[in-house]
């Protein structure tokens, strides 16, 4: 089987660098190009999959040179709200690019989502909690928002109204609303990735939680990710498509 060949954007940064050290250390791969701020993106072009792990600053910039340069490009970085997707979409118009977006590449932490998407069909409300290194620049995560939105998406198929709330005081301390789903972001040092979804109805709970703790974690999803963007056309929102869920 031919290497793929593979650029890292973000190269000098903690996810950078382990997807670096991944990359370098799997006999199917090749690290052809490893840049960050300040570095020239062309010797990019040689690579089959770039991976970005940059800022939200950064990475439309770098999607938009790499779209128009028909690249295939996995996304770890956040941010993307509706028009920022909608923006990759239009460069991706005239492009042979393929380009997954992923707030997560945990399995775990995919499999989490996937989880809570079919629960909320049963209960009647449901918060998230996310948890992060005090260093994360994104509040609520990409994966909260994520979530939020595959929980929105199951409630309304299933007719669910959304959770219960008789709240009068200060509403900022109910949380960010994202799809009217309450999402609670706590930045702690000495933490690194954690989210729990806890749903509830009169006389259960049921909390759904994973926890990342060490970015090892992340790089069976990148290496997946790299491994099938060739056969994944088009522009894909999150890694769970690609585990083949039912």
């Amino acid at each position: 089987m031919a290497q793929i060949a593979v650029g890292v954007l973000g190269a000098k940064g903690k996810m950078g660098v382990a997807v670096c050290q991944m990359v370098s250390s799997q006999s199917n791969f090749s690290l052809i190009a490893s840049c960050d701020q300040g570095d020239d993106v062309a010797s990019l072009l040689k690579a089959d999959v770039v991976v970005d792990f940059t800022s939200p600053e950064a990475v439309l910039n770098n999607l938009e040179y790499l779209i128009a340069n028909n690249k295939n490009v996995v996304v770890g970085t956040t941010g993307f709200t509706p028009e920022r997707v909608n923006q990759v979409k239009e460069w991706m118009r005239n492009s042979k690019s393929n380009v997954l977006i992923a707030p997560n590449f945990a399995i775990g932490a995919v499999l989490m989502m996937k989880f809570a998407q079919q629960a909320a069909n049963w209960f009647e409300s449901v918060e998230i909690l996310e948890l992060h290194h005090p260093a994360k620049l994104d509040a609520p995560s990409g994966t909260a928002v994520r979530t939020a939105e595959l929980i929105a998406e199951s409630k309304k198929k299933s007719g669910k109204a959304k959770s219960p709330d008789a709240t009068i005081g200060n509403r900022e301390a109910r949380g960010a609303q994202v799809n009217d789903i309450s999402v609670h972001s706590l930045r702690i040092s000495g933490l690194v990735a954690h989210q729990e979804v806890i749903f509830g109805n009169p006389g259960e709970t049921l909390s759904i939680r994973h926890d990342a703790l060490d970015r090892s974690s992340f790089m069976p999803g990148v290496a997946l990710a790299i491994s099938d963007i060739a056969n994944n056309p088009g522009l894909v929102i999150g890694l769970e498509n690609y585990l083949k869920l039912s």
